[in-house]
């Protein structure tokens, strides 16, 4: 890969995001949710992510089952969790992270959004790219680095998938306002749908990492999980959900939070 081919496709796939969640924000202008905002960002993060894998250039060969195993995945996270939001939406009349944001921005509110979502996409970029770069890795045959990050990406689709109906087991059954979700994955994390969305992004710097150095372009690729990391540790995920969970669950999630790890699953501590 020549620096002008990365620059292109990280030029292109910029622009792409940008577009989705401008399509994002239009939407959440329209129908007063807030929560189709994280619908159209995991399809649109989804379809970008999967046309860069599949992408090949004049003179390339059909695209390389390296290539259509990270599209594979892509896709099948995207469709997954896209689908899951989306029911969730549609039982909500907003979300109420970016509902607290409206509010105290005032007659803002709108071109404030606009650019938080942009934000958004800017932050997606390294995501993105680094799914570029595990699908285009030029090393031949099947390593076990790839076979690790299959192995990787389908056990974060599945840990996020149990978490997340685990979650909507708990909602299901009524147990009150104070509930806490604190069943099966639930006991050794606060946000284990959120450890398994990160864990998902670490299997495409194993597919796109040479070790043998032919390839050194793949080392970028560590960028995506470090970014979703970031973003949901200390960005839009684990701290305005845990400021309303404080705010809705009270003394019951203080309890949760003495006992449980914050990210990544842990033994549950002895109650203080």
């Amino acid at each position: 890969m020549t620096l002008a081919t990365f620059l292109m496709a990280t030029i292109l796939l910029s622009v792409a995001l940008s577009a989705a969640m401008t399509v994002a924000w239009a939407v959440r202008r329209a129908t007063g949710n807030s929560g189709w905002v994280d619908v159209v960002w995991t399809f649109g993060l989804g379809g970008v992510g999967v046309a860069g894998a599949l992408a090949t250039w004049p003179g390339d060969a059909a695209a390389s089952w390296r290539q259509l195993a990270v599209a594979g995945l892509l896709a099948l996270w995207s469709v997954r969790l896209g689908t899951h939001i989306a029911q969730r939406t549609l039982m909500i009349d907003d979300d109420p992270r970016y509902a607290k944001l409206a509010r105290e921005w005032g007659t803002d509110a709108s071109w404030r959004m606009f650019e938080l979502l942009q934000k958004q996409a800017l932050v997606s970029i390294p995501m993105a790219v680094a799914v570029f770069l595990a699908a285009h890795n030029p090393a031949p045959g099947f390593r076990l680095l790839d076979a690790a990050a299959i192995v990787v990406a389908l056990v974060a689709i599945a840990g996020e998938m149990i978490a997340d109906r685990q979650l909507r087991r708990v909602a299901s059954q009524g147990r009150g306002k104070g509930a806490v979700c604190d069943i099966g994955l639930w006991r050794y994390s606060r946000h284990p749908n959120y450890f398994f969305e990160w864990l998902g992004w670490t299997a495409y710097p194993l597919f796109a990492i040479d070790l043998a150095g032919a390839y050194p372009w793949g080392w970028l690729a560590l960028a995506g999980p470090a970014c979703m990391y970031w973003l949901l540790r200390h960005v839009s995920g684990v701290p305005p959900l845990e400021e309303h969970m404080l705010a809705s669950r009270g003394d019951a999630y203080r309890r949760y939070q003495q006992r449980t790890s914050t990210f990544f699953p842990m033994p549950a501590k002895s109650s203080a």
